[in-house]
């Protein structure tokens, strides 16, 4: 019996899945702290410098037992072609450079079959900006958006962020610009999805309202 692009046998992966990995999806993250829940003596060294706070090594050991895989989007997918039914991904997208943006969504088409879906979730300019409207304070707005980079003092966050690189927010979307940026990769009927809704056949346990209400969600077909 032949599955559908979007059946329960079919692979799906969400990426970028932090603490909110799905049950029965391949997850992935591009964090350093996947790679010390893999790297025990590094994490150790870590560890007597004290450079690891509670926040990280709880994350670290749900890693482990989520079995969450380390991935560069901007490097590239370890799926073979044509051998993925859904991408999800929830708020990475922001922190990507445009052209690793372009990268990942190139990557993504290669690794969904056709007819498979995207489904992106990012923070919504739009929303932010209503918000600053309402309440006028421009510096909350700012710092909602995370584009302000905060000057490493230490010589270990100088060396942290020259080896880790940027992890902040690059670029900022609502609903039209990301149908945008999906349409120029490729994909097709790209639209914004209302929350809790989608055009994926089988979600599982997929988190359909994942940050709302501060996120939109666009989705797309692969042609």
């Amino acid at each position: 019996m032949t599955n559908s692009p979007t059946s329960n046998t079919s692979v799906k992966i969400n990426i970028g899945c932090g603490m909110t990995p799905t049950d029965g999806w391949k997850n992935y993250d591009g964090s350093f702290s996947i790679k010390l829940a893999r790297r025990p003596a590094t994490r150790w060294i870590l560890e007597k410098l004290g450079r690891i706070n509670a926040d990280q090594r709880k994350f670290i050991e749900f890693a482990k037992s989520a079995n969450i895989q380390w991935v560069d989007v901007s490097k590239g997918l370890p799926d073979q072609n044509g051998s993925v039914a859904v991408i999800y991904s929830c708020h990475m997208v922001e922190h990507l450079y445009r052209e690793d943006a372009h990268t990942f969504l190139k990557e993504a088409r290669r690794a969904l079959m056709p007819g498979g879906v995207i489904r992106i979730a990012v923070p919504n300019i739009a929303w932010q900006v209503e918000n600053y409207l309402k309440d006028g304070d421009a510096d909350e707005f700012i710092r909602h958006t995370k584009l302000p980079r905060n000057k490493p003092k230490s010589t270990f966050a100088i060396l942290k962020q020259l080896y880790l690189g940027d992890r902040d927010h690059k670029w900022m979307y609502d609903g039209p610009s990301m149908c945008r940026l999906l349409a120029e990769a490729g994909f097709v009927d790209p639209q914004v999805a209302p929350s809790g809704t989608t055009r994926i056949e089988s979600p599982g346990q997929l988190n359909l309202s994942e940050r709302d209400p501060e996120s939109v969600f666009v989705e797309a077909i692969n042609p």
